[in-house]
């Protein structure tokens, strides 16, 4: 008996994911412990291009679509279309919440606002994974190449991703004249965090959360 597909259930996931990534984008930023490391990345690039960060978000997830076009265009859905021209902007309306709410945070507030920040991020990665509906342009990446190269599982993946656009991220930050406080700022313990820990974050939410969501614990996948 084929099981039930579940279609209506995986766009609300999908969509609920996405957005709490972008939510979770500006409390990372707002909490300025170090951002994770897409965004290091990104935060590097938008000190170097003049353009704001939600229109420069868009344009590099559409290099990075072709990319997952190129090589495996079941990776592009629903989801993706909703990260490449949302998430950015969402990032953008978050921070501006968070500045406002928190305008001047004090240490503590902002570890608990890095560690909320990291433990949704995760969460909602997981449950548009789980989706099956496309997932984001750099998700894509490591996705990709974890089932390209099956000896290599997608928590390594992730990591060796995630740490080249450390790399890239300081680069640009020092090329644009950042000052090491400004740096810390972008790529901090936030982001070592998350470059090391995330995907098997990601890998343990799909198993425990976001599959018995979708299918019931007695049918989860």
């Amino acid at each position: 008996m084929k099981k039930p597909d579940h279609f209506y259930k995986r766009i609300a996931m999908s969509a609920i994911g996405v957005i709490i990534c972008g939510v979770s984008v500006g409390m990372f930023k707002h909490a300025s412990l170090g951002v994770d490391p897409f965004q290091s990345l990104m935060s590097g690039l938008d000190a170097v291009i003049p353009i704001s960060f939600g229109t420069l978000y868009v344009l590099v997830n559409l290099v990075l679509l072709l990319f997952a076009l190129l090589l495996d265009r079941r990776k592009i859905g629903l989801a993706t279309l909703i990260n490449l021209f949302l998430l950015g902007y969402i990032a953008q309306f978050s921070q501006g919440v968070c500045a406002r709410l928190l305008p001047e945070p004090s240490l503590p507030v902002r570890l608990g606002l890095l560690s909320v920040a990291i433990v949704i991020m995760c969460l909602a990665s997981a449950f548009y994974f789980t989706a099956n509906l496309g997932v984001s342009t750099y998700d894509a990446v490591a996705l990709i190449w974890s089932e390209k190269q099956t000896r290599i599982p997608f928590p390594i993946c992730r990591i060796i991703t995630d740490l080249v656009c450390v790399v890239a991220g300081v680069a640009l930050c020092v090329l644009a004249g950042f000052t090491l406080g400004q740096i810390f700022g972008e790529v901090g313990i936030g982001t070592i965090i998350t470059a090391f820990f995330m995907g098997p974050l990601i890998e343990l939410f799909n198993k425990t959360v976001a599959r018995p969501f979708l299918y019931g614990r007695k049918n989860r996948e």
